[in-house]
């Protein structure tokens, strides 16, 4: 059923151009499904029939089976209202994820590119894309500032895409002043509109040069800072256990007991 879908998929998708007429459709299902993904990624944000968002829904609905949902209300916390996840970000329920994306705001054109931007954008189909690309009407995001759009096949209700700053050589002040305003507009988003859990990967900290050291110093402290005052559950969702480790710095370890 699932390969039977991709290859639905592929039918549709290598049609729409012709210079993807020549490419080989691989065997496996695997490369054939990754070969799906650099198609999609490359893509403009241009309708497609209704059928074929029917197909991309039930493989997308196939995969986030396979991987498994996590809630994030369900997560241990490792201070008040905070956990920390080492996984998945498509895979956690949750009233919101942020997207760390680009000035274009329409996800990332780079073939199976292991950012989050694709990783978001791959998970929750290409309507994200398409709906991203009506709200813009072409015009680029700054930095700091939010675009808010369903989450469509990933398990959140929404996906607030943001742009952190871009680091060159050293941290400035400008952008460590970026980086928190990135936090503080999602998170006034989510309290104003009464939600009860937000995701939020590490800001800037692949392509855009932030470094991790010193990014989740801004990013916990600003939290903190929020959740003095208000009630809402955040999880800081990272990619690696070499992040996890440096989160997990900045809080209080659990007391061992004592025989």
């Amino acid at each position: 059923m699932k390969e039977e879908t991709i290859d639905k998929l592929l039918e549709f998708f290598l049609k729409e151009h012709e210079e993807y007429s020549k490419i080989e459709i691989p065997n496996s299902v695997d490369d054939k499904r990754n070969l799906l993904k650099e198609i999609i990624n490359l893509r403009d944000p241009v309708p497609v029939p209704r059928k074929i968002l029917e197909l991309e829904d039930h493989l997308l609905e196939i995969e986030l089976w396979e991987k498994g949902i996590v809630s994030a209300l369900d997560m241990k916390e490792v201070d008040k209202n905070i956990s920390i996840y080492f996984g998945d970000i498509t895979t956690i329920k949750a009233d919101g994820i942020v997207d760390a994306g680009n000035e274009t705001g329409l996800g990332c054109f780079i073939p199976t590119h292991h950012c989050i931007d694709n990783t978001i954008h791959t998970s929750a189909g290409i309507r994200l894309r398409l709906e991203c690309f009506k709200r813009l009407k072409g015009r680029k995001l700054k930095t700091g500032e939010l675009l808010i759009c369903k989450g469509y096949n990933l398990p959140c209700k929404y996906v607030i895409t943001t742009v952190g700053p871009r680091v060159f050589r050293n941290v400035t002040v400008e952008n460590e002043r970026d980086l928190k305003k990135c936090y503080e507009n999602a998170m006034d988003y989510a309290i104003k509109h009464k939600w009860k859990t937000i995701v939020f990967p590490c800001i800037s900290t692949g392509f855009f040069g932030y470094p991790i050291e010193k990014a989740r110093i801004v990013a916990v402290h600003t939290i903190k800072s929020i959740l003095k005052k208000h009630n809402i559950k955040v999880v800081f969702s990272v990619y690696s256990n070499e992040d996890y480790e440096k989160y997990m710095e900045l809080f209080p370890k659990e007391e061992t007991s004592q025989e």
